[in-house]
Parts: structure tokens; sequence; C-alpha cells
């Protein structure tokens, strides 16, 4: 059966193996489900990531981040905003904080994936992918 919305499907799998308390998961691979794990790294949601070759797609494994007391996860939730059937756009300056910048919006711009906070900074807007926080 078809994907039709690979991105919420990648996000739906980091959120269950979190919940599930897993050391690794494995998602579809695409440049732009890429791109979003490199913004998860970079802010600190998951420790790597790395892309497995097989003769298909190809698969990437996310090696997800615990704190080291409680073994509670880095991320409490994943929010998929922009849809197929619905695309959420905002215009340049008003990127949308998450939690009061406790969070982390992730969008789609004209210059790249990037954070809500790069895309203020470059002053650009874009289409909402996800809230992470």
């Amino acid at each position: 059966m078809p994907i039709t919305d690979s991105i919420a499907d990648m996000l739906t799998v980091v959120r269950n193996g979190v919940r599930a308390k897993k050391e690794k998961i494995d998602v579809r691979n695409s440049k732009f489900s890429q791109k979003i794990l490199d913004i998860l790294k970079s802010e600190g949601y998951i420790k790597n990531f790395k892309v497995i070759e097989d003769k298909k797609q190809g698969m990437i494994r996310v090696y997800l981040k615990y704190k080291a007391g409680d073994k509670s996860s880095f991320i409490t939730q994943i929010k998929r905003i922009s849809k197929p059937g619905l695309r959420v756009y905002v215009e340049k300056g008003e990127a949308p904080k998450v939690l009061n910048g406790l969070g982390t919006a992730v969008m789609s711009t004209s210059k790249g994936v990037m954070t809500s906070k790069e895309a203020k900074k470059n002053k650009i807007g874009g289409e909402v992918i996800c809230y992470i926080w």
C-alpha cells in the first residue's frame, strides 16, 4: 500500500519509538526526511542517524536520545502541522514559536528546510512542517 504522507509516517515511527523506549528505529529514506532528521540532531532531540543502503529506496536508522537518570526522552511530543490536505504557510516575520521558544518548529522555505528561529533570522516564510518539544 503506497504511503501518501511519508513525513507523517516518519514522525509517527519516531513518536512510537520514543514511547516504547527503543534505542534505535528505522524509517524510509528520503532527502526531505534526512533534512528533518538533521535538524532534530542539531537541536539535540536525537543522537544520530545513518542511511542504510539496499537495492531499493533504503532506510534511515535513527538513534534516539534519552536522559541519563530517568531514561526519559528529549522528545516529549511531535506534531505534524502541514498535511497533504491542508498546507499551512506563514509569511516572513510570522514564524511560529513552540512553547514560548522551548520547542522547535521545522519549516520548509525557499532556502531549504530550517527551524522557525532560522527562518525568522533570515526574514523568510514558508510551510510549517511540524512542531517538536
